[in-house]
């Protein structure tokens, strides 16, 4: 049975001590949700040392945003796996709509931060998904394809077994234009054949996540669909009520 998750990307918001407060909020009502459902939070670097401590001792995880493609050396700014593994990072988000859009990632450069992932004992949350221009198109099975291709397709059987997809529908994200529960099903259906395509019979248990927009009004009919594994949470996640509720939607 393929892993239930909800994660949480605070992308660049709230300061350390509002990070801690939003953490311990989690794992306060963590226990509203079954333990079948996975809850991982992603805050900032700055505080990604002090969200640690306040999950001590639940079963909230932890994970960063971002990794370098290097493993160190004179990289100025950059943050190193081996960092984020030593603060009790078990994730890293990899491949963000953002980060390829603003900061110019390629498959090229995500092959390296992999391997970094990998060589580390993280698990990447690796995220594909197509603009807007790209969906009306009708390019976006093969925009999914093509980053799948180049990056996951490098992985060997061992890595994939942890490995998270992350499916971003860019297009409906800030544009008032939104997908609907059967879009979200059929794009990730066709993610799963494309893993099968290359891993065979692995590829079934592979979670794949919806990274929409994803509230506690609508999760539990996202999550209904066969292929959606859970969410990868933005705006919702900074607030600890919304976020278990999105849990939620696994137990409607």
């Amino acid at each position: 049975m393929r892993k239930k998750i909800v994660a949480g990307n605070w992308k660049m918001n709230t300061l350390p001590a509002e990070g801690v407060e939003l953490a311990k909020g989690v794992v306060a009502m963590r226990g509203e949700v079954c333990d079948c459902v996975n809850f991982i939070v992603c805050p900032p670097f700055t505080h990604l040392a002090q969200v640690a401590e306040a999950l001590k001792g639940s079963n909230v995880e932890l994970g960063a945003q971002n990794c370098a493609a290097e493993a160190k050396g004179a990289y100025t700014g950059e943050v190193a796996a081996s960092m984020i593994a030593a603060l009790g990072c078990k994730y890293v988000i990899l491949g963000h709509s953002e980060r390829r859009q603003y900061y110019g990632e390629t498959s090229e450069t995500l092959n390296k931060k992999m391997e970094q992932v990998y060589a580390n004992g993280l698990t990447p949350i690796y995220c594909v998904g197509e603009n807007l221009d790209e969906r009306e198109a009708g390019n976006h099975f093969a925009v999914c394809k093509q980053q799948i291709e180049e990056v996951v397709f490098n992985l060997t059987e061992e890595q994939f077994k942890n490995l998270v997809i992350a499916y971003e529908p860019v297009w409906a994200i800030g544009t008032g234009k939104t997908a609907t529960a059967e879009q979200a099903q059929e794009i990730h259906a066709y993610i799963r054949e494309v893993l099968a395509s290359k891993f065979g019979a692995a590829a079934a248990e592979c979670p794949i996540l919806y990274g929409g927009s994803c509230k506690p009004s609508n999760a539990a009919e996202i999550f209904a669909k066969e292929d959606v594994d859970g969410g990868l949470i933005g705006g919702a996640a900074l607030k600890a009520e919304d976020f278990i509720g999105i849990g939620k939607g696994f137990m409607a």
